[in-house]
């Protein structure tokens, strides 16, 4: 068998092995890239791109319902097209994934090869009965959800977030199996298309790696539209029922299982490394097969790196981009960049979205420093009393010692763009004061943070 040779390759075309691929073209460098399903990986596929396009017309639909409060009204009732919904979401899919392929097209030194690669040697991998070799080697292989051998699995039907993306039917009542990111974000926008929604979440409450306080308000704004949430769920089991689905909340059997037409498991993800060949390179990975890698993204074995979600760094598809750049930094421009620099802000994309970076306050406070504190409502923020989206808070948490922010959360409308004031100011390792004296545009959510933080009063 002959075998082909590159200065590089890349197992994977999600959200880091493109940009690698370029910055690597543009050196001179031959590159392989190998994508055994579609380009552009899960954020382009069944991620952030069709999910946030759902999010939007969920979000449009939702204020149409309301023009009363803004002064207008919609003739009838708001009808959803869910062939129309899809359609717009499959479409920001397609485009997406054409211009990922068009611009791997368009690097002269690049290959992109279609199927599967399995490591047959350290720097060698097969890919259905091609032989490719390189003295670098990144892997880029994502990862998918988790769909758990819990009773009665096996005998029903069962969506993950890849099936509800290409959802084309409106459920008449979706069963959420999940309460954290992606179940939450699905539960909202099928309730605001029509959808009657539960919630079943195994833990006592919702989101529980955030505040109380934050996972209570997100609680609270689901089922101020109707979503009935069913938390502590400790006997979660499936069964048909029919056409539908029976899902058991509880194991006393005198609380009734909940009955849906649709269930969507949303309980976690795992990478997709359990079948790359990796012990034929000597590639380790950890209990849960994520792939080990040090501070600079290298595995174990020389010339070998793993780029986003496999490598258990990060899951989220900025951290996945930021590992192609702390690659490229190191490899291409002399850099020394490290995965331990890096501040890690995120946001669950409900309406009102939730944005998070650093600390939450319990794990400040079990930090040991003596912390400042403040919290302040929507309902207090201009902006938001002028688009009429009152709903969550803002709060900040701080240390007393050396007046640097320690975490933030905005559960607030624009809070996904309002939180990046604070995430620079963490990033440039700058005092409370700084932030406190910058002048804001008004009217803005952002303008109210200064205020936030002259408002920072011993944690009790």
């Amino acid at each position: 068998m002959s075998t082909r040779t590159f200065d590089a390759i890349i197992i994977g075309t999600g959200q880091a092995g493109p940009p690698l691929a370029g910055r690597l073209n543009d050196a001179g460098m031959t590159v392989a890239i190998v994508e055994r399903h579609l380009v552009g990986g899960t954020c382009v596929n069944t991620g952030c791109k069709p999910t946030k396009a759902l999010v939007a017309s969920a979000y449009a639909t939702h204020m149409a319902r309301r023009g009363g409060d803004y002064g207008f009204a919609v003739e009838g009732s708001v009808k959803i097209d869910m062939p129309s919904v899809a359609a717009r979401a499959r479409k920001v899919i397609l485009d997406s994934r054409a211009g990922n392929e068009t611009w791997l097209a368009g690097m002269d030194n690049v290959e992109l090869v279609r199927g599967h690669a399995r490591f047959v040697g350290p720097h060698t991998v097969d890919v259905d009965g091609m032989r490719l070799t390189a003295p670098r080697v990144f892997i880029n292989v994502g990862g998918r959800a988790i769909v758990p051998d819990m009773p009665g699995v096996e005998d029903v039907s069962v969506l993950t977030n890849t099936g509800m993306v290409a959802l084309d039917v409106l459920p008449r009542h979706l069963v959420v199996v999940g309460g954290s990111y992606i179940g939450l974000e699905f539960a909202q926008m099928y309730r605001r298309f029509g959808s009657q929604v539960t919630i079943v979440e195994r833990m006592d409450r919702l989101i529980t790696h955030e505040d109380a306080d934050v996972s209570e308000e997100v609680r609270a704004i689901l089922e101020l539209e109707g979503i009935t949430i069913h938390t502590g769920a400790d006997c979660i089991g499936f069964s048909r029922h029919g056409d539908d689905i029976a899902v058991s909340v509880d194991c006393d059997k005198a609380v009734p299982p909940v009955i849906g037409s649709h269930v969507l498991v949303a309980v976690g993800r795992r990478p997709n490394t359990d079948d790359l060949g990796l012990e034929a390179a000597g590639i380790t990975t950890d209990a849960r097969g994520y792939i080990t890698v040090d501070d600079n993204l290298q595995t174990n074995v020389p010339g070998v790196h793993a780029l986003g979600d496999c490598n258990g760094r990060g899951a989220f598809t900025h951290t996945a981009y930021n590992d192609f750049e702390i690659v490229a930094a190191n490899l291409l421009d002399g850099g020394d960049r490290r995965v331990s620099q890096r501040l890690t802000g995120y946001a669950l994309y409900i309406d009102p979205p939730l944005a998070r970076i650093g600390m939450t306050e319990a794990e400040a406070a079990k930090s040991g420093r003596r912390l400042l504190r403040s919290k302040r409502p929507m309902t207090r923020v201009g902006r938001a009393v002028e688009k009429g989206e009152t709903l969550g808070f803002m709060k900040v948490v701080a240390d007393a010692d050396t007046r640097r922010i320690l975490g933030a959360a905005i559960l607030g409308t624009g809070g996904d763009e309002a939180i990046h004031g604070i995430i620079d100011m963490m990033n440039a390792d700058q005092p409370i004061d700084t932030l406190r004296w910058a002048m804001p545009i008004h009217p803005t959510v952002s303008e109210l943070i200064p205020t936030v933080l002259l408002d920072l009063k011993p944690a009790g």
